[in-house]
């Protein structure tokens, strides 16, 4: 299949050859930091946005299209700026750029504990989407830049290590919304995103050419890794065929509370999504079936089937809506680890080494898009009522079909030796 990048010969061990002992070293402590820095950063991430929405929606007294707005608004801070700041973590090393990332989710979380309106929460919004650009490709390059034979597994674990606290994060948040309200929760999380930025520098060797000095070129680095992804052309369409992903695994933080269930079934719900994507991560890893499209295009259906699942719920906590709140949480959750781990492990087996960051970052600003045109159209399709709720969640479900659909080509360089990392 022709690429549209170049052909790139690189000589490698065999695939799942265990990596000399220095290397095998450095490898773990990157995973070990890759793992830390996920506990940390996902335990004041989820206790806190778990709740948001129906802060925001009850105690603010905002419109669901103005916080569909808000979230969407970060999403287009987060890809806009995601390109150039992928690139800038190749030339500036990951730990610099993930701590720097954690300062300004620290900002954006202390503003989202005192905002009582827009204003802030656009502000808060801003933050939340400059530190995301840097942190979501700065905290994955760590991964992506281990051995061909330990990443599968770090990057699974990676996955696990989230989303085992994403199940205890909204108890967490629960319980001290309950004590304390919506303040002291988000200033919590906070304080849990100051020790990401710490955990950060304790990468050791994995720090990149600019962990002590910004190069003297780093700004012509910059562009030329940015400039080197917009002319692969089978990246593009890889990125493009995907960029839906993100939209879907995301938005059910928007339509299930709007769909009447309070905090307590909403928790429910994270919870049971967060165990479903965790359970397939030992799947996912093992003989790297993560790299097969059919993966990406059965998460993506998955997906689809959540959305199906939750059209017809009413949130007044029967039976048979909880249980059908459990069944769209664990299709969910399933699709969640499908979709990531297949578009991660596809970058990052494709990917030069010294680009992976801009390559992240570039397929990073392709779903944002998508998930800033998604967001406020979910919102303002809840906005009209149920006629409105029903369409915005049958549009979701078709998405997914048409997503996978689109994903049955599979990502791969041609050349005298396929590329591997």
């Amino acid at each position: 299949m022709p690429s549209g990048g170049p052909a790139v010969s690189v000589a490698s061990r065999p695939a799942g050859t265990p990596p000399p002992a220095g290397r095998d070293a450095a490898d773990r402590r990157a995973i070990a930091v890759g793992v830390g820095v996920q506990v940390v950063s996902a335990l004041g991430y989820y206790a806190v946005m778990g709740h948001l929405v129906a802060h925001l929606r009850h105690d603010v007294g905002l419109l669901a299209g103005t916080i569909g707005l808000a979230l969407g608004t970060r999403f287009l801070v987060q890809s806009a700026l995601q390109p150039p700041l992928g690139a800038l973590i190749d030339v500036l090393g990951a730990p610099r750029t993930g701590a720097l990332a954690c300062a300004l989710r620290v900002a954006s979380f202390a503003l989202l504990a005192t905002t009582d309106g827009p204003v802030g929460l656009f502000g808060a919004a801003c933050l939340l989407g400059a530190g995301g650009a840097l942190f979501v490709p700065a905290v994955q390059a760590i991964i992506a830049g281990t051995s061909p034979a330990r990443r599968p597994a770090g990057f699974a674990a990676y996955l696990i290590s989230g989303q085992v606290t994403a199940i205890v994060a909204p108890l967490v948040g629960l319980a001290v919304l309950r004590d304390g309200g919506f303040g002291p929760l988000a200033a919590g999380g906070a304080g849990c995103w100051a020790i990401a930025g710490g955990l950060f520098l304790y990468v050791g060797g994995r720090r990149g050419p600019g962990a002590d000095r910004v190069p003297a070129g780093a700004r012509t680095a910059t562009f030329r890794g940015m400039a080197a992804v917009v002319r692969d052309r089978a990246f593009l369409r890889f990125a493009g065929a995907t960029a839906a992903s993100i939209l879907l695994a995301g938005e059910t933080t928007t339509v299930v509370p709007l769909k009447g269930f309070g905090s307590n079934w909403t928790t429910v719900f994270f919870c049971v999504a967060a165990a479903a994507t965790a359970a397939v991560q030992p799947w996912c890893a093992a003989g790297s079936r993560a790299d097969r499209p059919r993966v990406l295009q059965t998460g993506l259906l998955l997906m689809g089937a959540c959305y199906l699942a939750l059209l017809p719920l009413e949130g007044n906590g029967d039976v048979p809506q909880v249980a059908g709140l459990v069944a769209a949480a664990a299709l969910a959750g399933a699709g969640q680890g499908l979709m990531q781990s297949s578009v991660f492990q596809s970058i990052a087996r494709y990917a030069p080494p010294e680009r992976i960051g801009a390559y992240l970052g570039v397929s990073s600003f392709v779903s944002g898009m998508v998930v800033f045109a998604g967001d406020p159209a979910v919102g303002s399709l809840f906005d009209i009522g149920p006629a409105g709720a029903a369409t915005a969640l049958a549009a979701l479900a078709v998405l997914g079909p048409l997503s996978a659909a689109a994903c049955a080509r599979p990502l791969i360089r041609v050349g005298p030796a396929e590329i591997t990392n």
